[in-house]
């Protein structure tokens, strides 16, 4: 039985989110989830730069071009995630510690079943769906390869993310951190070991991302046992509570749904990348890995409106809900514009981490060139679905986000970029679909979330 009026050693990393000024508490809650996610991409960095580097640019181009696989594969399940995070944030700020409990076990259950037949899919699927990417001959049999270790680890990633999504539910942004502290150096020395020392190219950066994420799971699933408090997970209770699971697929299946099938466009993108040659590729994978730390950033404020709605909506604090929003609107503006500007004037230095190759370096700059300034907008679009999600819309932003952003961009795709192919045309799908789909999202919240805010207000 847990014990939630003796959590000494829990209580001190969760947040009460229902109480006090919103600013600080939302830098608190999000400067952890952005370092744990700048730690998570030095994972993937550390894979790119290692093998670029000590292994060419076919192999570099075979790492990074995945990614958009990877997604469009596991999306669906880490979906799952944040249905069980806003479920469990929900009971939390409501103070209905019983249903945080079989939150907890439902979530976990869930996590390693969905790990288990992801992990399946991506092992048997990975060749045939590269060669339908287009992938070059001189690079799908590492590109394959890679996929398929990475895809072995699939149990423990999904186990670390939904036991990271339960501690996010309680404000815990710090505990992942530090697990990610401790599996991201395991992951870089493996790296450097497994490529210089033993020349396994591919296969030794994937050997070090799975062992890494065995790492922060066994750590994440270490802390669930023995934390004290609503969160504490029980082996031995291990199962299915079906109201739970159908509210945590009613929230997170359109989130996991819609992050598919925006991969399914970024496949497109990606394949039509691949049509101009690894170099291209190579440079394009540079680019967006450094990308990603803007991005993660950004999601950290998303991660934040979710959990802080969904709390405050369990504690019937729908002023704060208000607020919420627009504090982290605001904030994410201001991380995505400086970080992109920043990062965009030391481009040619940061690609040259990756590949000193002039043309790799020439290929990401039309890449950054294109993304890096209107990044920010990306931000503001995320932030609202994490509005729209935490005060119970779940269907809404997905058909928001998959027309204003998936179909617009293979829309851009098949008219735009076939009468102009350049990679600049290609680009340039990323601000138009991102500017549309936050307008729709904001002008969906104005006149229909403000609404339901309301009528629950009027009925506490």
């Amino acid at each position: 039985m847990f014990r939630h009026n003796n959590r000494n050693h829990s209580a001190r990393f969760e947040m009460d989110m229902t109480t006090g000024a919103l600013l600080p508490k939302v830098l608190m809650f999000s400067g952890p989830l952005i370092l744990t996610g700048v730690l998570q991409l030095l994972y993937n960095a550390a894979d790119v730069v290692v093998v670029g580097r000590f292994a060419g640019a076919q192999a570099l181009a075979a790492v990074g071009s995945t990614g958009s696989l990877i997604n469009l594969l596991v999306n669906v399940f880490m979906g799952l995630s944040v249905g069980a995070s806003v479920v469990i944030a929900r009971a939390y700020g409501a103070g209905d510690f019983k249903s945080v409990q079989t939150g907890v076990h439902t979530a976990v259950t869930v996590g390693g079943v969905a790990g288990v037949v992801v992990g399946i899919i991506g092992v048997v699927a990975a060749r045939p769906l590269l060669q339908l990417m287009g992938s070059p001959e001189d690079v799908i049999d590492n590109a394959t390869l890679y996929v398929q270790i990475y895809f072995m680890g699939m149990p423990a990633n999904m186990l670390y993310n939904f036991g990271a999504a339960i501690l996010r539910a309680v404000g815990d942004t710090r505990r992942p951190l530090y697990y990610l502290s401790i599996s991201g150096v395991v992951n870089v020395l493996l790296n450097l070991v497994l490529v210089i020392f033993f020349h396994m190219s591919v296969a030794g950066v994937a050997i070090a991302t799975v062992t890494s994420q065995v790492i922060s799971m066994v750590l994440v699933m270490i802390c669930l046992l023995r934390t004290d408090g609503a969160i504490h997970l029980d082996l031995k209770k291990l199962g299915i509570n079906l109201p739970q699971l159908k509210e945590i697929f009613r929230v997170g299946l359109p989130a996991g749904l819609q992050g598919s099938l925006f991969s399914i466009s970024n496949v497109l993108i990606q394949s039509s990348i691949n049509s101009f040659g690894s170099i291209a590729m190579a440079g394009n994978s540079a680019a967006s890995n450094i990308e990603g730390f803007i991005y993660t950033a950004m999601n950290a404020l998303h991660q934040a409106n979710l959990t802080f709605a969904s709390q405050n909506l369990g504690a019937r604090q729908y002023g704060r809900v208000r607020k919420v929003m627009w504090v982290c609107l605001g904030t994410v503006a201001a991380i995505g514009l400086g970080m992109g500007m920043v990062f965009y004037a030391l481009g040619p230095t940061l690609l040259s981490f990756y590949n000193t190759d002039p043309e790799v370096i020439r290929f990401g700059m039309i890449r950054m060139s294109m993304i890096l300034p209107t990044y920010f907008i990306c931000g503001l679009m995320d932030v609202m679905v994490g509005q729209l999600r935490g005060i119970g819309y779940s269907i809404m932003p997905m058909i928001v986000s998959l027309t204003g952003a998936c179909l617009l961009r293979v829309v851009w795709i098949f008219t735009i970029f076939a009468a102009d192919p350049t990679l600049e045309t290609l680009y340039f799908s990323y601000p138009i679909s991102w500017a549309a789909t936050f307008a729709a999202h904001l002008g969906c919240y104005l006149i229909w979330g403000k609404k339901r805010l309301r009528r629950l207000e009027q009925t506490a």
